[in-house]
């Protein structure tokens, strides 16, 4: 047994089952992480050159108002896609609920929305070179629909078989995973970089630059899903797990217990929707930057794209050691205080991004500037802070229904944040439009983060005195 087992009627978290799950979230977050990086440059691209009748070098060299004029149609697109998700994401979690087959109720959608996505998902950079919107809009739709398929499922079948006290353990482990799986898209973007395609006249730029980050998620995302099916035997489980389930109820983290049947209690309800309040908000402000960093790199700083798959590892790292101790923090001031922690680590970092200006020092042949050396600073903090986050808040959802709605509730989760997602790139868009200045990011990104760690910190309330197990640091490798 491990050391905290004893606090919970001997529940203790499998731990190589728990990294299976997390091929799970390593498939979505390769995924994701290719779309964000090339998806908005891709747009910003093909608008301005078809409104302004330029090319992307000439564009890049010149005005740069007429960049920050197309960024609301950027964000429509990108909003519209996450309008779709927003529907769909809570219809997929009910139905998962609901489904009865030889292979369990998740796994149907994992596999279906899996291999869809694979196959539509090379098709977006094929359209973009050649300068077809159309299609480009359109394949980009079909992926986040089969996305959203996979997303909701895969995302219940962690607590579908951990034990609720488990849950914010797991929910560390499985997010390390997902991180690895950014990394591969990441470090792609290194070697393929996006600006040394966006930077030349349109005869001589290369397909295949774009095209391999594209394909290699693909393969990598089926290869994950398959992994996940071979290893993760779900009817087996939820038979085998069923008296550990219902010992977790007993050990949830909320004053009021949840049931199969009965309504929520005013208090749980009221809990979860401050929940879900302070979640958009620092999705609002999450997705924002995510969506327009690119552009805010190459044009803004003036610098290569391959800085921002750089700022991406070196968030990515920073977000690891976030989940490997948000664990042990969370032990010692209970989840709601470690989401507080990292909000509040978060907002100083996107103050200090508030005041970071493109550089006077040329470092490229394109005449490229370096790149600021203090916001790899800014996103080791931010991605810390987010860690703490994301580690907790999840299984704070899922701890106010029974195991019979987790499908309902992940959607809950995922409806908050999708819909900031559908709101903030417009917004956004507006802003960068009325002001004309790029700078506009990361104010906008620190405001909307602060007013979540308020909404959060004041209005989150229900929590038991008891603290929740979590895991301690390297403890998240596992002592089986």
């Amino acid at each position: 047994m491990g050391k905290n087992s004893s606090k919970y009627g001997g529940l203790k978290l499998n731990y190589k089952r728990t990294f299976l799950i997390g091929f799970a979230f390593f498939g979505i977050l390769l995924l994701w992480q290719v779309y964000d990086s090339w998806c908005p440059t891709f747009l910003t691209d093909i608008f301005a050159r078809r409104m302004y009748g330029l090319s992307s070098a000439a564009l890049k060299a010149g005005d740069a108002d007429k960049i920050l004029n197309v960024q609301w149609i950027v964000g429509i697109i990108m909003a519209c896609d996450n309008l779709a998700a927003l529907i769909l994401l809570p219809i997929f979690g009910s139905l998962s609920d609901k489904t009865k087959t030889p292979i369990g109720k998740r796994m149907p959608y994992i596999l279906t929305g899996t291999l869809v996505a694979a196959v539509a998902f090379p098709f977006i950079p094929l359209f973009f070179h050649y300068n077809n919107i159309i299609g480009m809009v359109i394949v980009m739709a079909i992926v986040l629909l089969f996305m959203m398929m996979y997303r909701n499922p895969a995302v219940a079948l962690m607590p579908d078989i951990t034990p609720k006290p488990l849950r914010a353990k797991a929910n560390g482990i499985i997010n390390i995973m997902g991180y690895l799986g950014g990394a591969f898209a990441t470090v792609l973007g290194i070697f393929l970089k996006l600006s040394d395609y966006i930077n030349v006249e349109d005869e001589a730029r290369k397909l295949w630059i774009i095209e391999i980050p594209f394909i290699i998620a693909s393969i990598l995302m089926v290869i994950s899903a398959f992994v996940l099916f071979a290893t993760i035997k779900e009817k087996k489980l939820e038979t085998e797990l069923k008296d550990e389930m219902e010992l977790g109820e007993k050990y949830a983290a909320i004053e009021n217990p949840v049931t199969d049947d009965g309504p929520m209690s005013k208090a749980n309800r009221n809990m979860l929707l401050a929940i879900l309040g302070a979640e958009f908000l620092w999705f609002m402000a999450d997705n924002a930057i995510g969506t327009y960093i690119g552009n805010y790199v190459i044009y803004y700083l003036d610098s290569p794209s391959s800085s921002t798959m750089i700022l991406t590892i070196v968030g990515g790292l920073a977000s690891v050691l976030g989940f490997a101790i948000a664990g042990l923090i969370a032990d010692k001031i209970g989840r709601k205080w470690t989401i507080s922690t990292g909000l509040s680590i978060t907002v100083v970092a996107l103050i200090i991004m508030c005041f970071v200006t493109p550089s006077s020092t040329v470092v490229g042949a394109n005449g490229e500037k370096a790149f600021p050396v203090i916001l790899f600073a800014v996103w080791a903090i931010k991605g810390f802070g987010m860690a703490l986050v994301h580690n907790c808040s999840f299984p704070m959802v899922v701890e106010l229904c029974s195991n019979k709605k987790i499908g309902k509730f992940t959607g809950f989760y995922y409806a908050a944040s999708m819909s900031a997602q559908t709101i903030t790139p417009i917004l956004l868009g507006l802003v960068f439009n009325v002001s004309k200045a790029w700078r506009a990011l990361p104010i906008y990104a620190s405001i909307l983060f602060f007013i979540s760690f308020l909404v959060f910190t004041l209005l989150v309330k229900n929590i038991v005195a008891r603290k929740v197990s979590n895991t301690h640091g390297v403890e998240a490798l596992g002592d089986d």
